[in-house]
């Protein structure tokens, strides 16, 4: 019988758990996103001047937002439950987070995606937007097929070319995801409109 050479690690990936504490989870949970998908998504949609990023881990869609608010007059608050070193501390998903007045703009954490969309509908107001940069295998499930039925996207923005999301904020390049900017605009109950940029 061989003689068990593995780790704390190991035994929780064989038992399926992705890790072992929360830390863990929390840093394997964070995938930047190239900055290219703002100048992609500022093409096709106009956003009101209020946006708010609630993930934005280290600012790279912000900083990206905030160069075009510097001549065009959009104001971004960013924040994360994460400190990465950017932005405010802040739970979005919090039952205290009741209102905001504006535009939501983010790459959410992938296991709360769903939540992150439901939870922006309800906060902002009638006819304002959302966009979420999710994988274009986020269109699957039941459970989001519900979702998709109640809370139909306005927009869904496929990105012909691959967006890298780097692992830990590290980008290497090449990406083996393909993902799409989700459009909600509230209130609006019409047929999704699919379309193809770069």
């Amino acid at each position: 019988m061989k003689n068990w050479t593995g780790n704390q690690k190991s035994i929780f990936s064989t038992l399926g758990a992705s890790s072992h504490s929360e830390g863990e989870r929390q840093k394997h949970d964070y995938y930047a996103t190239n900055p290219i998908a703002i100048d992609l998504l500022f093409k096709e949609e106009v956003f009101s001047f209020d946006i708010w990023e609630p993930a934005c881990g280290e600012g790279h869609l912000s900083k990206r937002m905030l160069d075009f608010g510097s001549y065009t007059g959009m104001n971004v608050y960013s924040s994360d439950l994460i400190d990465r070193g950017f932005g405010d501390v802040k739970d979005f998903l919090s039952i205290d987070n009741v209102e905001w007045n504006g535009d939501i703009i983010t790459n959410p954490p992938y296991k709360y995606a769903q939540n992150f969309i439901e939870k922006s509908i309800q906060i902002i107001p009638e006819g304002n937007k959302i966009a979420m940069f999710l994988k274009i295998q986020f269109l699957e499930g039941k459970k989001r097929k519900h979702l998709f039925k109640k809370y139909p996207p306005k927009t869904i923005y496929i990105s012909s070319s691959r967006i890298e999301c780097g692992m830990n904020g590290i980008f290497k390049g090449t990406s083996a995801v393909a993902y799409a900017w989700y459009i909600w605009e509230k209130g609006y109950q019409g047929d999704t409109i699919i379309k193809w940029i770069n």
